[in-house]
């Protein structure tokens, strides 16, 4: 019997990694979908031991190269059963100094990704009657964050995108959730400046940075059979960074 393959997007990161590792201990071959760089590869390979798992190149802002992932894995690996959009960048900058260009390339990686990648994965869920997709979202999307425009809206909108399509795919099996991190010690957060990171971690109830695994965890809770009851939610894995209801 196959195991059921699970996509994930930025998968060759800190985060994207740590997710693959959990959702592999969870009975899924994890594929992760990124940018090709040797390196990177080598290392997730080393980081999952040896168990099943897969990598494919694609730029999840080009929605042929989205389908074709999709395709890709189903014929590789088998039928895709979780769509995690975890790929993101940041182009931080004051609204009065953003390029243009740096919108649109956060825009076009941190949601249009998640839309390109989901449209294509969800058929076959649709098909089966079960799927999960886990978009990945920020503490940022929830508060804003100065230098953040784009980023935050981006991760907002991500969050609007989850409520509708989790009511499109309710009825057809389909679960989809929004997890959303706080800080968390990865690539993307260690070139803060260190006096800026030290007050960042003050400011945290729980008195530490998140870690991917954090993060990670959540993520394959959602993706359990037994959490077919949870979809449309954002989920905070943020330390108490920020709490609301």
């Amino acid at each position: 019997m196959n195991m059921p393959v699970a996509l994930v997007t930025g998968g060759l990161g800190g985060l994207g990694t740590a997710i693959c590792i959990a959702l592999s201990r969870a009975g899924f071959v994890p594929v992760a979908v990124d940018l090709p760089e040797a390196g990177r590869v080598a290392r997730f390979r080393e980081a999952l031991q040896g168990h099943p798992s897969g990598t494919i190149d694609c730029d999840v802002t080009d929605d042929a190269a989205c389908r074709r992932a999709v395709e890709h894995a189903e014929s590789g690996h088998g039928p895709v059963a979780v769509l995690v959009n975890a790929a993101g960048i940041t182009r931080d900058a004051t609204l009065r100094k953003l390029e243009p260009a740096h919108w649109e390339d956060v825009m076009r990686v941190n949601l249009g990704g998640a839309y390109h990648m989901s449209r294509h994965a969800m058929h076959g869920m649709v098909e089966r009657g079960h799927g999960r997709i886990v978009n990945i979202g920020s503490i940022n999307g929830q508060t804003g964050q100065f230098g953040q425009t784009n980023y935050a809206a981006a991760k907002a909108g991500l969050h609007g995108f989850t409520m509708s399509l989790a009511r499109e795919l309710a009825a057809k099996g389909v679960t989809v959730n929004t997890v959303s991190p706080g800080y968390v010690d990865t690539e993307m957060t260690r070139v803060i400046r260190e006096d800026i990171r030290s007050r960042i971690v003050a400011s945290i109830p729980v008195g530490r940075i998140g870690q991917p695994e954090d993060i990670a965890r959540v993520v394959a809770f959602l993706c359990e059979p037994g959490a077919g009851y949870i979809t449309g939610a954002n989920i905070p894995v943020n330390g108490g960074l920020f709490m609301s209801f």
